[in-house]
Protein backbone atom coordinates (compact mmCIF):
# COMPACT_ATOMS: atom_id res chain seq x y z
CA UNK A 1 0.00 0.00 0.00
CA UNK A 2 1.31 3.42 -0.96
CA UNK A 3 1.55 6.20 1.62
CA UNK A 4 -0.42 9.21 0.31
CA UNK A 5 -0.38 11.35 3.43
CA UNK A 6 0.65 14.96 3.22
CA UNK A 7 4.15 15.92 4.35
CA UNK A 8 4.44 17.07 7.92
CA UNK A 9 4.19 20.85 8.11
CA UNK A 10 7.23 22.75 9.31
CA UNK A 11 6.88 23.61 12.96
CA UNK A 12 6.59 27.37 13.54
CA UNK A 13 8.43 28.92 16.49
CA UNK A 14 6.18 29.75 19.45
CA UNK A 15 7.08 33.44 19.24
CA UNK A 16 5.80 33.55 15.66
CA UNK A 17 2.48 31.95 16.56
CA UNK A 18 2.10 34.16 19.63
CA UNK A 19 2.90 37.31 17.65
CA UNK A 20 0.37 36.37 14.96
CA UNK A 21 -2.37 35.73 17.54
CA UNK A 22 -1.67 39.05 19.26
CA UNK A 23 -1.60 40.95 15.95
CA UNK A 24 -4.87 39.31 14.86
CA UNK A 25 -6.49 40.34 18.17
CA UNK A 26 -5.15 43.89 17.89
CA UNK A 27 -6.52 44.26 14.37
CA UNK A 28 -9.87 42.53 14.87
CA UNK A 29 -10.72 43.96 18.30
CA UNK A 30 -11.20 47.62 17.32
CA UNK A 31 -13.17 46.56 14.24
CA UNK A 32 -15.41 44.16 16.15
CA UNK A 33 -16.14 46.43 19.13
CA UNK A 34 -18.92 48.53 17.54
CA UNK A 35 -20.72 45.45 16.27
CA UNK A 36 -20.37 43.65 19.59
CA UNK A 37 -21.65 46.74 21.44
CA UNK A 38 -24.76 46.85 19.25
CA UNK A 39 -25.47 43.12 19.54
CA UNK A 40 -28.66 42.17 21.40
CA UNK A 41 -27.09 39.07 22.94
CA UNK A 42 -26.17 39.35 26.63
CA UNK A 43 -22.39 38.68 26.66
CA UNK A 44 -21.30 40.52 23.50
CA UNK A 45 -21.70 44.11 24.81
CA UNK A 46 -19.54 43.18 27.81
CA UNK A 47 -16.83 41.93 25.45
CA UNK A 48 -17.11 45.24 23.58
CA UNK A 49 -16.69 47.10 26.89
CA UNK A 50 -13.42 45.24 27.48
CA UNK A 51 -12.18 46.15 23.99
CA UNK A 52 -13.19 49.81 24.47
CA UNK A 53 -11.45 49.84 27.88
CA UNK A 54 -8.21 48.65 26.28
CA UNK A 55 -8.62 51.08 23.37
CA UNK A 56 -9.06 53.98 25.78
CA UNK A 57 -5.73 53.11 27.41
CA UNK A 58 -3.62 52.77 24.26
CA UNK A 59 -5.14 55.32 21.89
CA UNK A 60 -4.59 59.07 22.39
CA UNK A 61 -7.89 59.94 20.63
CA UNK A 62 -10.33 57.00 20.82
CA UNK A 63 -13.23 59.42 20.43
CA UNK A 64 -12.02 60.00 16.84
CA UNK A 65 -12.61 56.38 15.80
CA UNK A 66 -14.79 55.66 12.79
CA UNK A 67 -18.49 55.04 13.40
CA UNK A 68 -18.72 51.54 11.95
CA UNK A 69 -22.13 50.90 13.52
CA UNK A 70 -23.46 54.33 14.55
CA UNK A 71 -23.41 55.50 17.27
CA UNK A 72 -20.74 52.93 18.19
CA UNK A 73 -17.19 53.86 17.19
CA UNK A 74 -14.12 51.78 16.49
CA UNK A 75 -12.17 51.24 19.70
CA UNK A 76 -9.18 53.26 18.42
CA UNK A 77 -8.59 56.20 16.09
CA UNK A 78 -7.39 55.71 12.53
CA UNK A 79 -3.85 56.73 13.53
CA UNK A 80 -3.63 53.69 15.79
CA UNK A 81 -5.39 51.50 13.26
CA UNK A 82 -3.01 52.76 10.55
CA UNK A 83 -0.15 51.57 12.74
CA UNK A 84 -1.78 48.14 12.90
CA UNK A 85 -2.23 48.13 9.12
CA UNK A 86 1.48 48.89 8.72
CA UNK A 87 2.32 45.99 11.03
CA UNK A 88 -0.03 43.71 9.07
CA UNK A 89 1.65 44.72 5.80
CA UNK A 90 5.12 43.94 7.13
CA UNK A 91 3.86 40.62 8.50
CA UNK A 92 2.68 39.73 5.01
CA UNK A 93 5.99 40.84 3.45
CA UNK A 94 8.14 38.91 5.91
CA UNK A 95 6.14 35.79 5.09
CA UNK A 96 6.72 36.36 1.38
CA UNK A 97 10.50 36.84 1.46
CA UNK A 98 11.32 35.14 4.79
CA UNK A 99 13.00 38.33 6.02
CA UNK A 100 15.74 38.18 3.38
CA UNK A 101 15.16 41.60 1.79
CA UNK A 102 17.54 44.47 2.32
CA UNK A 103 14.72 46.64 3.69
CA UNK A 104 14.42 44.67 6.96
CA UNK A 105 15.98 47.06 9.45
CA UNK A 106 17.16 44.67 12.18
CA UNK A 107 20.07 43.54 10.00
CA UNK A 108 21.67 47.00 10.12
CA UNK A 109 22.31 46.94 13.86
CA UNK A 110 22.26 50.29 15.64
CA UNK A 111 21.66 52.22 12.42
CA UNK A 112 18.58 50.09 11.74
CA UNK A 113 17.33 50.68 15.27
CA UNK A 114 17.77 54.45 14.88
CA UNK A 115 15.91 54.43 11.57
CA UNK A 116 13.13 52.41 13.22
CA UNK A 117 12.89 54.97 16.02
CA UNK A 118 12.73 57.83 13.51
CA UNK A 119 9.94 56.11 11.58
CA UNK A 120 8.05 55.37 14.79
CA UNK A 121 8.37 59.02 15.89
CA UNK A 122 6.29 60.08 12.87
CA UNK A 123 3.19 59.10 14.90
CA UNK A 124 3.77 61.42 17.89
CA UNK A 125 5.04 64.16 15.55
CA UNK A 126 1.70 64.16 13.71
CA UNK A 127 -0.22 64.12 17.00
CA UNK A 128 1.80 67.09 18.27
CA UNK A 129 1.40 68.97 14.98
CA UNK A 130 -2.35 68.49 15.25
CA UNK A 131 -2.31 69.74 18.87
CA UNK A 132 -0.35 72.83 17.75
CA UNK A 133 -3.01 73.58 15.15
CA UNK A 134 -0.91 72.89 12.05
CA UNK A 135 -3.88 70.93 10.70
CA UNK A 136 -7.18 69.56 11.88
CA UNK A 137 -7.84 65.92 12.53
CA UNK A 138 -8.24 64.13 9.22
CA UNK A 139 -8.63 60.36 8.93
CA UNK A 140 -6.53 60.05 5.74
CA UNK A 141 -3.68 62.10 7.26
CA UNK A 142 -3.58 60.26 10.58
CA UNK A 143 -3.91 56.88 8.86
CA UNK A 144 -0.85 57.55 6.68
CA UNK A 145 1.23 58.75 9.64
CA UNK A 146 0.17 55.72 11.67
CA UNK A 147 0.95 53.38 8.76
CA UNK A 148 4.45 54.84 8.38
CA UNK A 149 5.08 54.18 12.07
CA UNK A 150 3.71 50.66 11.75
CA UNK A 151 5.85 49.97 8.69
CA UNK A 152 8.94 51.24 10.50
CA UNK A 153 8.30 49.13 13.57
CA UNK A 154 7.35 46.10 11.51
CA UNK A 155 10.44 46.40 9.31
CA UNK A 156 12.52 45.96 12.45
CA UNK A 157 10.60 43.43 14.55
CA UNK A 158 8.79 41.15 12.08
CA UNK A 159 11.89 39.23 10.90
CA UNK A 160 12.95 38.83 14.53
CA UNK A 161 9.55 37.49 15.56
CA UNK A 162 9.03 35.23 12.59
CA UNK A 163 12.35 33.45 12.32
CA UNK A 164 14.35 35.44 9.79
CA UNK A 165 17.51 33.79 8.59
CA UNK A 166 19.05 37.12 7.58
CA UNK A 167 22.57 37.72 8.83
CA UNK A 168 23.58 41.13 10.13
CA UNK A 169 25.21 43.23 7.39
CA UNK A 170 28.58 44.88 7.88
Amino acid sequence: MQNTSLPIAKQRPWRSVTADVILAALVSGPLAAPFLAAAPLPILPQIADIIYFMGNHVCPQPEMGLALWPPNLMAVCMRCFGTLMGLMATRYWVEKDQGKGRYWLHQYGLLGLLLTLLLCLVYPFELRAQALGWWDYSNPIVTVFGAVSGLGLGAYIMPLLHGSSVQKLG
